[in-house]
């Protein structure tokens, strides 16, 4: 059946697609030569043929396109990746999955992960205007530390030019719903100037952005989430700075700072929907209760790389974080307190504050005593510090809390053996979490007794291993296998925060045990002058894991239960001419857990854990001209959702999007004409479908949207 309904699909989408061949772009999704892929994101630059693990590129021409067509960045990740879950077209990215995984959000290698009191805000702390290149390194691995059991999505930024020219960039975008609806009105902004002088370079950049409404197919104004946080009626700001100094051949300083705002403006409230008649929830003029959600970051590196130590690079960076996430409020049960009002009308709101600084050493030499033998060693610190407060009654919800872990690790790749690469490697993991003494917020219990928490230092060493081998028979095949490790904390303070019985202490809390998942891949690519095909298959297993269940009030908390995940992601591209090229790819994706204990996963994740089936396609177009453009589908499939016994727990409806785009390339500037949900489909989220049975949570998607981007490089 699953088979049927792929062909059928894609069937159904050719049919759509081919008419409107006219439109396309220069490039497709990861459209470079395997072997012409060099990432970071595995701590040294290395060429992607000889990692043992799937790896994706995506370069600035095609992050530009899918500025166009995306309203925020991991709605972009999840266009680009079909093995991500459906954007859910909100702030928050709370249901948002990598092969069922979290992954780790990277800035030039800095972690925007709060592992602490992951409030799910780490997807959106940079404008994309400054990202030069995105690099996604598929499954579990701790090459980076802490985190990435889905995988890794590092945003490398933009940096000066070589040649010592002044180079600016300016841009202006405007976007509309297509039923011309003022309040759908948004712009955006943005202006850098970048230039090489002597052995400096110095690059600067500022972004605004100012976002309207969003509206479903039917023109009706999607509810602004005033809880979680929103993207839509809101504005944005960024600046970006990088400075870098080259004191000779070999070596390299660079600082990086980017500030980055998002606030909501505010002027409109939501009505809830209604599930049984399908009547999405809408916005409607007013003013929220309390104070307007905000996602306020501020991330600064400082890096060194030397070329030509003990006849290896050696490389090291320094990092800081700033993270604010203030989040909308209600008179929700948990923040009830009979000392401070009655119950039932105190009305709060919470934020999560967390500061890291952290160091990365690395040092890596290529054929050791010509031993075919590459070594790549380092040793990572972390501290991070977090709490989350109420703001309106200034109660802390999660105590500050203090993380600091350190890790050496040791890599080895063999290339001995002709046409096999074999690796392997250790990353020791050493974590301590530090939790004063702390008393919950009365509303964790029905009788409103607040509960004295002892505090704890639990510590924890984990040695984490990986292994890997590919095997390239020609030039032309590629086919690999890896077992990897990768280890994450629970999100500490839903765990803390949620903590409702007299006695406990933090010493003693088991749900507080990190999370060690294991991923097991296998895959193999098989690229000709026409194109290319590839297919991956990947296990990934944690026997401790963690879920999310929302509760009552629908605020999610942590379950600590077995879960597996699995699944297979197939791509394929063609270019049959040299102005013609297209793209599939189709991630078939199944998750499981541990419901009752019994050592036996029997019953389905949840669509707040894992995304439902998908196919993409694309076709570009690139004629000899001045014009080019883009069109691009993506199927959703349906999906049942089913617990230890065989019964539905929550169903996901499938549908279509497509997508257009045309440029025009009239040098110096460039105008892109860009048409999100072409044929302006009506439908809810997968996130409001499945993940969530509340009324003011269940969204509609966002219908067809105009985006006119204009930009110049002078």
């Amino acid at each position: 059946m699953r088979c049927h309904r792929f062909f059928m699909s894609t069937a159904s989408i050719l049919a759509l697609v081919l008419p409107t061949l006219a439109l396309g772009n220069e490039s497709l999704p990861g459209s470079s030569h395997l072997e012409e892929i060099h990432v970071t994101a595995t701590r040294t630059e290395k060429s992607a043929v000889s990692i043992p693990i799937k790896v994706n590129v995506f370069d600035e021409t095609e992050i530009r396109l899918q500025q166009t067509l995306s309203t925020s960045p991991t709605e972009m990740l999840s266009k680009l990746v079909p093995s991500f879950s459906p954007g859910r077209q909100k702030l928050t990215g709370s249901g948002e999955s990598f092969r069922g995984r979290r992954p780790l959000y990277l800035i030039d290698g800095v972690p925007q992960s709060n592992p602490l009191r992951d409030g799910r805000r780490d997807g959106f702390t940079i404008d994309p205007e400054v990202i030069e290149r995105i690099e996604v390194v598929f499954g579990a691995n701790a090459i980076q530390g802490l985190g990435a059991t889905g995988g890794i999505v590092n945003y490398v930024t933009v940096s000066a030019p070589e040649s010592g020219d002044l180079v600016q960039r300016a841009s202006v975008s405007l976007t509309i719903n297509d039923d011309f609806d003022n309040e759908g009105f948004g712009f955006r902004t943005h202006y850098s100037a970048a230039k090489k002088i002597g052995q400096f370079d110095v690059l600067g950049s500022i972004s605004f952005e100012s976002r309207g409404l969003q509206f479903d197919g039917k023109n009706r104004a999607i509810a602004v989430d005033n809880v979680q946080g929103d993207i839509a009626d809101s504005d944005s700001r960024n600046f970006f700075a990088k400075l870098g100094w080259e004191p000779d051949d070999v070596q390299r300083v660079e600082f990086m700072f980017n500030d980055f705002r998002l606030a909501q403006d505010g002027d409109f409230e939501s009505i809830d929907g209604d599930r049984d008649l399908g009547i999405p929830a809408q916005s409607v003029k007013g003013t929220p209760e309390g104070d307007l959600p905000v996602n306020d970051v501020t991330t600064m590196s400082l890096s060194y790389r030397n070329g030509d130590v003990a006849g290896g690079v050696l490389s090291a960076q320094i990092y800081y974080q700033d993270f604010s996430a203030l989040f909308g409020g209600g008179i929700f049960g948990t923040f009830q307190d009979p000392a401070i009002a009655p119950v039932g009308t105190l009305f709060d709101q919470s934020e999560n504050n967390s500061e890291k600084i952290g160091s990365r050493l690395t040092f890596a030499r290529n054929d050791i005593a010509d031993s075919g033998v590459d070594l790549i060693t380092g040793f990572d610190i972390l501290r991070d510090k977090t709490f989350q407060r109420l703001a309106q009654t200034d109660r802390n919800w999660v105590p500050v809390t203090k993380f600091i872990n350190y890790a050496p690790f040791a890599q080895i790749d063999v290339n001995r053996i002709e046409m096999l690469s074999l690796s392997g490697g250790l990353r020791w993991e050493f974590a301590e979490l530090k939790v004063p003494d702390f008393t919950t917020l009365a509303g964790n219990r029905d009788d409103f007794q607040p509960v004295a928490v002892e505090g704890g230092s639990p510590s924890f060493d984990e040695p984490l291993f990986n292994l890997g081998a590919v095997f390239s028979p020609t030039d032309d095949v590629r086919i690999y296998t890896s077992y990897a490790e990768a280890y994450s904390m629970p999100d500490v303070g839903r765990v803390l925060r949620s903590i409702s019985e007299a006695g406990t202490s933090v010493d003693d809390f088991l749900n507080l045990a990190p999370i060690k998942t294991d991923n097991l891949e296998f895959g193999g690519a098989w690229s000709t002058d026409l194109g290319e095909i590839a297919v991956t298959y990947f296990e990934s297993t944690s026997g401790f894991g963690s879920r999310l269940v929302a509760n009552a009030d629908g605020i999610f908390e942590v379950r600590r239960q077995a879960t597996k995940t699995k699944g297979w992601e197939i791509s394929g591209k063609l270019a049959p001419t040299s102005w013609l090229k297209v793209q599939a790819a189709y991630a078939i994706l199944d998750g499981s857990f541990d419901g009752d204990g019994d050592g036996q996963r029997e019953s389905d994740l949840g669509a707040a854990d894992i995304a439902s089936d998908r196919l993409n396609v694309a076709l570009d177009i690139t004629p000899e001209s001045r014009f080019s453009g883009r069109i691009q589908s993506f199927t959703f499939f349906d999906k049942t959702f089913r617990d230890g016994t065989g019964a539905q727990t929550a169903r996901f409806d499938g549908y279509t999007v497509v997508d257009a785009s045309i440029t025009a390339d009239l040098e110096p500037v460039t105008v892109t004409f860009s048409v999100a949900n072409l044929f302006d489909k009506t439908y809810i989220t997968y996130f409001s479908q499945a993940a969530t049975n509340r009324n003011d949570r269940y969204f509609a998607g966002t219908g067809r949207t105009f985006t006119l981007r204009a930009a110049a490089r002078f």
